[in-house]
């Protein structure tokens, strides 16, 4: 005779469904949050905006410098620093707020973007960058 009424595979065979409901729970939860309507409680008419347009951007001015020293200005070659400074002279009172964005090629020396610096501050342009690659 068996002592035991249970057989030792009984607890097997049974399904534990306590993290079926924990699911269950998270899912209702991440739905009623997910659906809840916009709140319009009170009828609110809401004042009107006349549309305004934006001004367009301002356009950058390049300047490049190559390896080798030669200097360009928006895809223009330009011969020397002298000649550099007219020009952003006369692009700065076109533009008083001129944007000019410094380029550089990676064997280029110091000392060429240096001078380009130089020009820019002696030309009172207010707003210069450098420009880089992201690293990869």
């Amino acid at each position: 005779m068996k002592k035991c009424s249970h057989s030792a595979h009984h607890s097997l065979t049974e399904l534990n469904i306590t993290p079926l409901l924990d699911l269950a729970f998270v899912l209702l939860v991440i739905f009623i949050i997910t659906t809840i309507p916009p709140v319009k409680d009170l009828d609110l008419k809401l004042p009107t905006a006349a549309k305004q347009l934006k001004d367009p951007p301002r356009k950058a001015n390049y300047i490049t410098v190559q390896g080798d020293g030669t200097l360009y200005l928006n895809k223009k070659q330009i011969a020397d620093a002298s000649e550099m400074l007219q020009t952003l002279i006369s692009l700065r009172t076109d533009d008083p707020d001129l944007n000019v964005i410094v380029r550089g090629d990676a064997h280029t020396k110091y000392k060429q973007i240096r001078a380009v610096l130089d020009v820019c501050q002696q030309a009172n342009v207010p707003k210069v960058d450098l420009a880089t690659d992201p690293l990869k």
